[in-house]
């Protein structure tokens, strides 16, 4: 049985097994479709599609496009279904239109909304492997925003929704990394970030620890000055004062290291080993006294000061 794959993420693809379907190229085809696969959810009153295509024509000609456009949807449709394939089916009333979807069509925006429900509410700290390798699928599978090249308003307004899932998917992601010591990768989700909003700046302060946390301090202190750059050319703001707090500690190089709870690093299915946690541990509280170290010095400092002020 040939199973049906529709991406609408990028360019929009409709593929059974690796081929692409016929019947499907028309625009005004792949628009209806597109639209009944977004809100796949719910029916639409054949008015509202006539109106949302065809909003430039009469309303008795639009219902008449309308007509013709899902004529030619049911047509390719059932003639996938006459070649053994299944996974779509549209239900059309007098009045009312909706996409009958089944399980074994695989829709790419599926994926991102229904790991995105997965761990809404969730930190990204707190995730647990089969949220994070669900968050990870759906990064993979964005190739690009909605139907890239689509300007209609229902497109527009539905590619916000889905970008914005998406970066807040990659930001989760980065919190993970961050308390999995996975900093390499946690760097690539946070370009990723940049690509569509370069001035935001948690973003950015988040890419900081990461970089600092791999050994690149350098690296680290200059994304603060990209942070920064962006800020000014694109908002005309600077840096709020947990990036400055940030970039202190990185600058001063006393920046702790994340560190996941006790409690969360000691899971049975964790992977990391109870020596490792006790090694951990020990980093932990040798990096504890040198901070401490440090503060006892700066006061110490600070009490000569006001003596020699004194006198």
């Amino acid at each position: 049985m040939p199973h049906l794959q529709i991406r609408l993420l990028g360019k929009i693809s409709i593929e059974a097994d690796g081929q692409t379907l016929d019947g499907f190229s028309a625009c005004k085809v792949q628009e209806i479709l597109s639209y009944l696969l977004l809100y796949r959810d719910r029916p639409h009153s054949r008015e509202t599609l006539a109106a949302l295509l065809w909003g430039d024509c009469p309303t008795e000609k639009s219902k008449k496009y309308l007509r013709q456009a899902l004529w030619h949807l049911q047509a390719a449709l059932e003639a996938h279904k006459n070649r053994g394939g299944s996974g779509i089916g549209l239900s059309v009333e007098h009045d009312w239109v909706q996409i009958d979807t089944h399980p074994t069509m695989w829709l790419d925006i599926a994926v991102l909304e229904q790991s995105y429900a997965l761990v809404q509410g969730v930190p990204g700290r707190d995730l647990d492997p089969q949220q994070a390798t669900s968050l990870q699928s759906a990064v993979e599978v964005y190739r690009g925003d909605l139907l890239e090249g689509w300007y209609q308003d229902w497109c527009l307004y539905g590619r916000e929704l889905l970008q914005n899932k998406y970066l807040m998917i990659l930001d989760k992601l980065i919190g993970h990394c961050l308390s999995h010591q996975q900093y390499e990768t946690g760097q690539r989700y946070g370009a990723l970030i940049l690509r569509y909003d370069r001035a935001r700046e948690r973003t950015h302060r988040q890419l900081m620890r990461l970089l600092y946390m791999s050994g690149d301090r350098t690296g680290a202190l200059r994304q603060y000055e990209r942070c920064v750059s962006a800020l000014r050319e694109e908002l005309g703001v600077q840096p709020d004062k947990l990036t400055l707090a940030l970039y202190e500690e990185i600058r001063g190089n006393y920046l702790e290291k994340y560190t996941a709870p006790i409690n969360q690093m000691m899971t049975a299915d964790a992977a990391t080993s109870l020596p490792e946690v006790l090694g951990r541990l020990k980093e932990l509280q040798a990096l504890l006294a040198r901070v401490q170290h440090r503060v006892k010095r700066d006061i110490k400092t600070v009490e000569l000061g006001l003596k020699a002020y004194k006198h």
